[in-house]
């Protein structure tokens, strides 16, 4: 088994690069230096593109767990990560509280992702290696992914409008909040990233550990970093932008 899976890295990088454009626009027209002023809530030119960049990043997440199973990760290594993971979404939860204290984030993108992964890596104890599950396996996880896209529009309840039952997904109105990414029905692109590994791992294992071009390194070298990336970039371009609008650059 590899040990480094680059083609995943520069996929993930990517996602990334996107994510980043992504909130350096919302950043700019969050402190009116946009113009013409965008809604990044409701025009389908932003809404699409946010879906897109989370799916992208759930399905890198779901491709990552399979090589992780696939090469025996111990549970102390998972714990590791995942703790990792978990605490960051506590940042970003706190981080959000300060700046917008009425839409702070209490599930994002990173609390669903430590919230999926715990859920994958225990359902993953009943399951063989990625690359042994078989078409039944594989079949049946992109059924449970078709189920977790569609129970959502099928099934909403007030019950579950509050901040404590939202992150299932089942709620008549998507809460006030600056980012959220609830299990349902975001569990789809993992549970399609972790199929999509398995076959990869058994029939083509070089589509995700293959070299790549010298152009998509620097992808690559950033898909490693991720996490630290995702932490890092919004205070950056946050306190670049006031910053420059201190000293009137803009």
């Amino acid at each position: 088994m590899v040990s480094r899976f680059d083609r995943l890295d520069a996929l993930r990088g990517l996602a990334i690069v996107w994510m980043a454009g992504f909130h350096l626009a919302f950043d700019l027209n969050h402190l009116g230096l946009l113009e013409p002023a965008q809604n990044f809530y409701r025009d389908p030119l932003w809404t699409v593109q946010r879906a897109c960049i989370v799916s992208l990043f759930l399905f890198c997440a779901g491709l990552s767990l399979a090589c992780a199973l696939e090469a025996g990760q111990a549970w102390p290594r998972f714990w590791r990560r995942w703790a990792q993971v978990a605490g960051c979404a506590v940042l970003v939860s706190l981080g959000s509280a300060l700046m917008f204290p009425g839409s702070w984030i209490s599930f994002g993108v990173l609390h669903a992702i430590a919230a999926m992964l715990l859920l994958a890596r225990l359902a993953a104890t009943w399951l063989p290696r990625p690359s042994a599950m078989g078409p039944v396996r594989v079949l049946t996880l992109l059924a449970l992914a078709g189920v977790a896209w569609a129970l959502p529009q099928l099934v909403q309840h007030p019950v579950f409008d509050n901040r404590l039952l939202n992150p299932l997904g089942l709620v008549t109105a998507k809460p006030r909040t600056e980012d959220y990414v609830p299990l349902l029905p975001w569990l789809a692109p993992l549970l399609v990233g972790w199929a999509a590994g398995g076959v990869l791992l058994a029939r083509a294992p070089q589509a995700l550990a293959g070299g790549v071009p010298r152009a998509m390194r620097p992808l690559a070298g950033l898909g490693r970093w991720s996490l630290s990336f995702y932490m890092l970039h919004q205070p950056v371009f946050i306190g670049v932008l006031m910053a420059g609008r201190s000293f009137g650059a803009w």
